[in-house]
Order: C-alpha cells, then structure tokens, then sequence
C-alpha cells in the first residue's frame, strides 16, 4: 500500500479510507497474510478516470464553455 501511496501521491493513510470507503483505486488481497495490492495498470486507469471526471482536465466539463440555459417561465425583454 506504501508504493500505491507514493506513486498515487498519497498519503498510505488517504488510500487505507478510501478503500475502505470504496472510494479509491481497485485493490485486493493477496497472500496468506491478505496483503493488500494494486495492479499498476488498475492504478493508471483509475487516474485517467479521475482526469475524465474533473472539469479543468476535460473541455467537455466545464461548465464556462457550456450553452447559457434558458429559465423556466422567464421572458427577457429589452
């Protein structure tokens, strides 16, 4: 979970909520011992999704480049 941590730029305490959280990257246990682990690619997927999912990594997001939207019931007049 440390290298998980370190490469994710986490603190190993952050990860431990969040996967206990369901929050963070897929993990599992693996082991006798029920080490838990993180698959590097399970790691750099779950990045990439967190760029997708934040609005200043993708243009489609934000909410400044969106069509202005129209009130409900309200009539503009000039």
């Amino acid at each position: 979970m440390k290298d998980a941590a370190a490469y994710l730029g986490l603190s190993p305490r952050t990860l431990y909520v969040w996967r206990h959280r369901r929050q963070g990257p897929p993990s599992f246990r693996m082991g006798a011992h029920g080490r838990v682990t993180y698959r590097l690619d399970a790691l750099d997927s779950w990045i990439r999704e967190q760029e997708q999912a934040d609005s200043r990594s993708n243009p489609a997001l934000n909410p400044v480049s969106a069509a202005p939207q129209r009130r409900a019931g309200y009539t503009a007049t000039a």
